[in-house]
């Protein structure tokens, strides 16, 4: 078997048995970047010299027969929302275009604390607001399982990455299913852990109550090892949570038989009968398990789309109000007053999208709209915490589709946004109510993976990564089916 093609722990254990050495597994994933990157478009930056010159460290350490830790040497992607002392961070945007940061962000001191290989910075929608990468200034990122389609969003260059085997783990951050929707799209494992769970220092804010950083992988145990990596308490961030550390891994493999799965019928009935129907083969597998599923009621969740439509861009307006030309970032250099120069520094900037967020939320904040509109939604918001909180009582765990449908072509809902932001009508909720949501390749359709969503309470990631890993094991999925991987 090729290196490519190995999981991040057994690159993990050859490191440390002196099978192999970081420098070689680099090279190789370094390799598959530049040979694929130009059709695929998933890094914007690949910063080749700086992964190679951490993978000797590693190798040097072996050599003089340190122990090394965890993922030790194990290379990654990074999201381009994510800052890395001096290296350009853009969000995809041409408003932060030649910003270089002058610190990193907490995860990124985590990952470099352990000596992982930094393979580049990933594509993503600009400023993460999307859901398919084409509204990045650089240029849309493709499916490698179909190039003619999206890959998701907004973490689509890191869910690409992973999918291609240009790196064995990345870094995304998930506001509304940025994680999980491009996890789906590209038949990839992808984590959103617990709002709280891992610092958002360093993370350029979109909606500031709903972001949070999390992983991609190619198994759930990868998953697992690289949340003990990022995770913990942080200081720099006043929404992190302050709780022990825990290893995620200790309970992967506990039994599931018993395990009691409550499926929305909200979020189950919005699907088209083929579709339904591979979810069904799925549930009738896992069902031959021993897991029990029952259909159940969250009503709220048919408000969660709107709410989250309100919430989102009203963070999002605020939290854009600081590109304005002054300070960093794009400027223009022709206007005759300060308020020209903002105003025409931001036009230039931003993208449509990113406009149009920052009109609804401004929109909604607006004096005389903010009771009408904002604090409906903040309440609504509870009821939906309510609802989650009442079916975790009864279930273990919620299961639901990740999307309503597999990868849609490039063009196809672009014109259409109100199209577009139901793509996301699945993971919403999961943010509106801070919970954790995993999710794992299941089928394929029409060529096309389709993923399952697993949500479980607040701060119970160990419970939800052992019930994914014995799923995976029971679905069997066959990662290895796109154009870009080596088999």
């Amino acid at each position: 078997m090729s290196i490519l093609n190995l999981s991040a722990l057994n690159l993990s254990k050859k490191i440390k048995n002196k099978e192999l050495s970081s420098t070689e597994i680099t090279k190789a994933f370094l390799a598959q970047t530049h040979k694929t990157n130009a059709e695929l478009n998933s890094f914007l930056i690949i910063t080749e010299k700086e992964a190679l010159a951490t993978a000797a460290k590693v190798d040097a350490k072996v050599a003089a027969g340190q122990t090394l830790e965890g993922l030790e040497g194990v290379p990654i992607a990074i999201k381009d929302n994510i800052c890395i002392q001096d290296l350009p961070c853009t969000c995809s945007s041409r408003i932060l275009e030649g910003f270089k940061p002058p610190y990193n962000a907490t995860v990124i001191e985590k990952i470099k604390a352990l000596n992982m290989p930094i393979i580049g910075k990933t594509n993503m929608d600009e400023f993460a607001m999307g859901s398919s990468t084409e509204t990045s200034a650089f240029g849309i990122t493709r499916n490698p399982w179909n190039t003619n389609c999206v890959p998701g969003g907004s973490s689509g260059g890191s869910a690409v990455a992973v999918s291609s085997l240009q790196a064995p783990l990345s870094l995304g951050s998930d506001t509304g299913g940025s994680i999980r929707q491009p996890a789906s799209f590209c038949g990839v494992v992808g984590l959103k852990p617990t709002y709280g769970r891992v610092s958002r220092y360093g993370l350029i804010a979109f909606a500031s109550s709903l972001d949070q950083i999390g992983p991609f992988s190619q198994t759930v145990e990868d998953s697992a090892h690289l949340l003990n990596v990022i995770c913990g308490h942080d200081k720099k961030d006043s929404t992190s949570q302050n709780i022990a550390a825990e290893d995620f891994t200790a309970n992967l493999q506990n039994p599931i038989n018993g395990l009691k799965v409550g499926i929305p019928e909200e979020l189950y009935n919005t699907l088209s009968g083929d579709i339904k129907e591979e979810y069904e083969k799925v549930i009738k597998k896992l069902s031959g398990e021993g897991v029990i599923f029952e259909t159940i009621k969250l009503p709220s969740l048919d408000y969660a789309l709107a709410t989250y439509y309100i919430i989102a861009p009203a963070e999002a307006s605020s939290n854009l109000s600081r590109y304005d030309g002054v300070r960093f970032g794009h400027r223009n250099k022709e206007a005759k007053s300060l308020i020209e120069m903002m105003t025409k520094s931001r036009s230039e900037g931003f993208g449509a999208e990113v406009k149009r967020r920052i009109l609804i939320g401004s929109y909604v904040l607006s004096s005389g709209y903010y009771d009408a509109y904002y604090k409906k939604a903040q309440q609504v918001r509870t009821l939906i915490k309510e609802d989650f909180n009442k079916a975790f009582s009864t279930y273990d765990v919620i299961f639901s589709p990740t999307t309503p449908t597999p990868a849609f072509k490039i063009g196809e809902k672009s014109s259409n946004p109100l199209e577009m932001y139901l793509s996301d009508i699945m993971t919403i909720p999961v943010n509106m109510a801070g919970l954790p949501g995993i999710s794992i390749p299941s089928s394929i359709y029409n060529g096309l993976p389709l993923g399952i969503q697993l949500v479980s309470n607040v701060l119970t990631e160990s419970k939800l990564l052992n019930i994914a890993n014995i799923f995976e094991k029971v679905i069997n999925f066959n990662v290895n089916k796109n154009a870009f991987i080596n088999t």
